[in-house]
């Protein structure tokens, strides 16, 4: 069983707590963290993009000469894809890019993602974290007791909106919920911070 230390918001080691084995200590599939993370930014697409066909081109509603006899190319319309200012061919189109996953290789990749953290050693587990006013600079003191100076993932047990709102501002720096984390957020964040609290609930939801 993994076995972390746990810190307070001075950055001194209180004590360690040992990870559940079925959560933190998984053989990591990279295959199945690529394909989670793949699903989660074509899910974030928009799919608003869009060109003008032909039909959609303002104008073009003459024959621009006469079928035969001129020794050009025929043509019907000064708006088809051919010709400058006409429609667009096959362009794309308004449309949804998102798709499921099955639930099985969404929670092993996100447990992937966990276990990686541990054995990076980019994991921080913390006996607790609170504020007693939104404050951005008192945040960024804690951040700097704990010798976090890269990009870094917030884990909270339940909405907190002094650390929430206390976060937001600091570049590098996102919060999450343990019912809203992902693998593209574990991945993508350098350390990720968590509390006590937090991580028996995680290892409650997906052991």
């Amino acid at each position: 069983m993994p076995k972390v230390d746990v810190y307070n918001m001075d950055g001194q080691k209180v004590g360690d707590m040992i990870l559940s084995d079925d959560v933190f200590g998984v053989e990591v599939n990279k295959t199945v963290m690529h394909a989670a993370v793949v699903n989660i930014l074509a899910n974030a697409r928009q799919g608003t993009q869009s060109t003008k066909t032909r039909a959609e081109v303002r104008g073009g509603g003459r024959k621009p000469w006469r079928q035969k006899g001129t020794g050009r190319a025929r043509h019907g319309s000064i708006r088809s894809p051919q010709w400058v200012g006409g429609g667009v061919a096959l362009g794309p189109k308004p449309r949804s890019y998102s798709y499921t996953l099955p639930k099985k290789v969404k929670r092993l990749a996100l447990k992937s993602a966990l276990t990686s953290k541990v054995l990076e050693n980019n994991i921080m587990v913390l006996d607790e974290l609170k504020l007693e006013a939104i404050k951005t600079k008192e945040m960024a003191k804690v951040l700097d007791k704990l010798n976090v100076d890269t990009s870094a993932l917030i884990v909270l047990p339940a909405v907190d909106e002094n650390v929430i709102k206390s976060s937001r501002n600091i570049s590098g720096v996102k919060t999450a919920l343990v019912n809203t984390i992902n693998t593209y957020d574990i991945l993508r964040y350098k350390k990720f911070i968590v509390t006590r609290e937090a991580i028996a609930k995680i290892e409650e939801v997906y052991a």
